[in-house]
């Protein structure tokens, strides 16, 4: 009796075995077929999360919003119960957010991601019970329709690929706060639904040349602050590295140089808010990129990738009271907090160590340019002790406001306020009131255009408490709700990516009204001679600076720039910060 029970589990578990090699064979992605060489395009891509769907009620793909190309961008969401509703199983269940193709030559976490929404759909691993998945399949659509097989020059397969611009030529890694695509508009519709726990961005990258397959890009767990930020750096990464080191997937911190050796050291990129883990971090996700190396064979590439994002959903299985905890203690924590940390440096004074698996290199002469260039050995593999420097601290600490308010008239602002449902009032009525008053009193602009601006770097200002007159119908923005974060890396100007930084506010930097100096002359006597103080510091000044001395046109202008003539708006920073 005992013998046929087992001859009829043997017998099922066959069956069982046969219909999944099946369902696999239906599904089998381009990438497969290819034997790991190919890439599909993005209607094939499209084609099969919309026929894997079709079959499997644990996947849903959905339609949502617009993109520069024409094309919409999609997600896809794989959870085992079946249930899509986000208010709904964001209360108990993990939900990591999974994005591809925001460069579409770095194609390895489409078919990564392709597989395992296949192989958990067809149960060929392990179902989890408390986590779902949310992908965007291909994020840039317009660069993924651009498909070559020249523009990644250095990148070992697939054959044809896409490319890096999207429809617009932006680069979508550099938009998140900036919001100039249509692209990114819809990205944060779809974050906002979604409200991830942890947010995965698949990349390909190549600085240097070394052993590893894979290497990992979190989100700086100084930046991230707090037990939150804790957890991330001493458990989340330590588990992920040893979890996939137990497969033989070794990994290391994303080696950040650029025509140098790795064993001399590097840093941690600091992934400003422009960038995708930058952004999701300022609603307190736990983010991280996956930078595959360029120079390893395709296929190792995505069952590299696939690899890893198996290995997080386990995480997320075991921690997912956990990290819902840390990241409602953080929420609790932020509206409490009176200070804000912005504009992080390298801690100089704390070095991490890697086991760094390299590869030795030379520096030779160039065949073509006769300077010296860099060529590594891969017959001449190491692992050497090197310095990583993994610790930042704040350059800028500032006092959080009660509020920040604006004039009624910058209308992108409030456009992507409204878009990262940060909450604001207008005013019922024409209010004076007392506030803080930034003066634009020095700034650095680039010289070469990117992502279509000149960005500012390095502002400064100087600060003032006075009062203003506002009208019915301005803008007052609240900080004490979810996107303080965002309100304050957005609204304070020397922050990184402030919208002053990426040129919101221009034209207050420029000056509307001047003087003739002709008809000036008297009344800049007048002046002088009515302020004695006045008077006195322009005398000092041309006795002590002898350039400004030799010119009689910035002399004039020093006093009309200190008189009741000059225009108030000229370099006044229009968001003003109430405290009390």
């Amino acid at each position: 009796m005992k013998r046929l029970a087992y001859i009829f589990l043997f017998i099922v578990f066959l069956s069982c075995e046969e219909k999944q090699t099946n369902q696999v064979l239906d599904f089998q992605t381009y990438f497969e077929i290819s034997d790991g060489q190919e890439t599909p395009s993005y209607n094939e891509v499209i084609n099969f999360y919309i026929e894997l769907a079709k079959k499997f009620p644990e996947i849903n793909i959905q339609t949502i919003g617009e993109t520069d190309s024409g094309f919409p961008l999609h997600i896809v969401t794989y959870n085992p119960d079946g249930d899509f509703n986000f208010q709904k199983i964001s209360e108990d269940k993990a939900i990591i957010m999974i994005n591809n193709g925001i460069h579409p030559g770095e194609s390895d976490g489409v078919d990564a991601t392709m597989l395992l929404y296949r192989d958990l759909a067809v149960e060929k691993i392990k179902a989890p019970k408390n986590t779902v998945l949310a992908a965007i399949p291909i994020y840039n659509i317009g660069g993924a329709l651009n498909r070559n097989s020249t523009t990644r020059v250095n990148q070992q397969g697939p054959k044809e690929y896409g490319f890096r611009g999207n429809a617009q030529n932006y680069d979508l890694n550099r938009d998140f706060i900036k919001t100039d695509t249509k692209n990114t508009k819809t990205f944060a519709n779809i974050f906002h639904l979604i409200k991830p726990d942890i947010f995965i961005d698949n990349h390909v990258s190549n600085g240097a040349d070394y052993q590893y397959v894979l290497t990992h890009l979190f989100t700086q767990h100084n930046k991230l602050g707090g037990k939150l930020g804790n957890y991330l750096h001493n458990e989340l990464m330590p588990a992920l590295e040893t979890s996939l080191a137990k497969d033989n997937w070794d990994i290391t911190p994303y080696v950040n140089v650029f025509n140098e050796v790795p064993e001399n050291g590097f840093s941690q990129f600091m992934d400003h808010p422009r960038y995708s883990t930058g952004y999701t971090t300022l609603w307190n996700t736990l983010g991280m990129m996956v930078e595959t190396h360029m120079l390893k064979p395709y296929k190792q590439r995505v069952e590299g990738t696939y690899e890893l994002m198996n290995k997080m959903i386990s995480i997320a299985e075991k921690d997912v009271k956990k990290i819902k905890r840390l990241r409602q203690e953080t929420i609790e924590v932020q509206s409490e907090q009176e200070f804000y940390y912005n504009n992080w440096q390298l801690d100089t004074s704390k070095i991490s160590t890697l086991q760094f698996k390299g590869y030795e290199a030379d520096f030779i002469p160039s065949e073509i340019t006769g300077f010296t260039r860099l060529k590594y050995d891969r017959n001449r593999p190491f692992t050497k002790e090197v310095a990583y420097s993994n610790y930042f601290v704040p350059q800028d600490t500032l006092k959080i406001p009660e509020a920040y308010i604006f004039k009624k008239g910058w209308s992108k602002v409030v456009d992507l306020l409204e878009l990262n449902h940060i909450s604001y009032e207008r005013l019922a009525k024409d209010t004076l009131l007392t506030v803080e008053s930034y003066r634009i009193k020095d700034y650095k602009t680039r010289n070469n255009a990117y992502e279509g601006h000149y960005p500012h770097y390095e502002t400064k200002v100087s600060k003032i408490t006075k009062k203003i007159q506002f009208s019915a119908g301005d803008f007052l923005i609240p900080t004490n709700q979810l996107g303080l974060r965002y309100i304050m890396e957005t609204l304070e100007p020397t922050a990184v990516d402030s919208f002053f930084n990426w040129n919101f506010f221009d034209t207050v930097l420029q000056q509307k009204e001047g003087f003739s100096p002709y008809v000036f002359e008297e009344l800049a006597l007048e002046v002088l001679n009515g302020n004695e103080v006045l008077k006195t510091e322009f005398e000092l000044k041309k006795e002590n600076e002898k350039e400004f001395s030799e010119n009689w046109y910035a002399q004039l202008n020093w006093v009309y720039q200190h008189s009741e003539y000059y225009e108030q708006a000229h370099l006044q920073y229009p968001v003003y910060r109430i405290i009390e």
